[in-house]
């Protein structure tokens, strides 16, 4: 991305697209199968004649299954293009890094486990499941700079294989820049590496937090020893270290005074 370009900002129109064309694919089916075969029913009711009622029953029949068949391929088609459409969103996104409010965006990316656990992290502390989304962002922007890494260097050792067999003046500059491409997104992958063990230390160290409750001093100790690629430690670990020494000052006060 370009340092003058603004990133991406999900917008209120995204919002209401990706609502909109959800709602829409599995409605359709419903939608196209029973207005007409209604409106032929309808017909059917207050027809007189009887080969008409007869008429209009068998198109009401058809008409269900006709708009049901009919709106399932429709349906496919807009699956089809909110996946495409999702895609470049999220690629768009993740382009400067996912941010802790966006992983929603990402959440086919994330396990099976970091799904059970944001959930009940958010039931019990909203401070504390801003820490694990901040984590989780983290963890995503890793895997997919992990991804994108190895796929380069794929192409990049091609290439030098390539040039192999090939002899012409240009060969040698070429495969000057081939190694330092090279030895660049090796150093991309150990930092990416580093970065996404961090991130999956901090999602252990937060789920185990979690489940301790208030009592976080020790992990917020372990969690400033990682020297995370993202920013300051989040609010909620903070706030739990404070109420932690808080805690253990009150518990020294009240020995002092049974000393006494």
């Amino acid at each position: 991305m370009n340092e003058l370009e603004p990133r991406y900002e999900v917008t209120r129109q995204d919002l209401v697209k990706d609502k909109a064309l959800k709602i829409g694919a599995w409605s359709l089916p419903v939608l196209l199968s029973l207005i007409p075969a209604v409106v032929f029913f309808v017909l059917y009711l207050v027809s007189t004649a009887t080969p008409m009622m007869a008429t209009f029953l068998f198109l009401s029949l058809i008409s269900l299954v006709v708009g049901f068949v009919f709106g399932l391929i429709v349906t496919g088609g807009i699956l089809f293009y909110r996946s495409r459409w999702l895609a470049n969103v999220r690629e768009r996104i993740a382009v400067d890094g996912i941010k802790a409010q966006e992983v929603d965006w990402f959440k086919h990316e994330l396990t099976t486990t970091e799904k059970k656990s944001l959930k009940e992290i958010e039931s019990k502390n909203l401070l504390l499941a801003d820490a694990f989304r901040d984590t989780l962002a983290a963890r995503l922007t890793a895997t997919r700079i992990l991804k994108s890494t190895k796929h380069e260097l794929l192409l990049v050792k091609r290439r030098q294989n390539k040039l192999k067999y090939l002899k012409s003046e240009n060969s040698t500059s070429l495969q000057e820049d081939l190694k330092y491409d090279l030895e660049k997104l090796d150093k991309i992958k150990t930092e990416a590496a580093e970065m996404l063990t961090e991130a999956e230390t901090r999602i252990q160290m937060i789920e185990a937090a979690s489940r301790r409750g208030a009592n976080l001093a020790d992990s917020e100790i372990a969690l400033k020893k990682l020297a995370a690629r993202t920013s300051e430690l989040p609010l909620a670990l903070e706030s739990a270290k404070m109420e932690e020494e808080i805690r253990r000052e009150l518990e020294k006060d009240i020995e002092f005074l049974d000393e006494k």
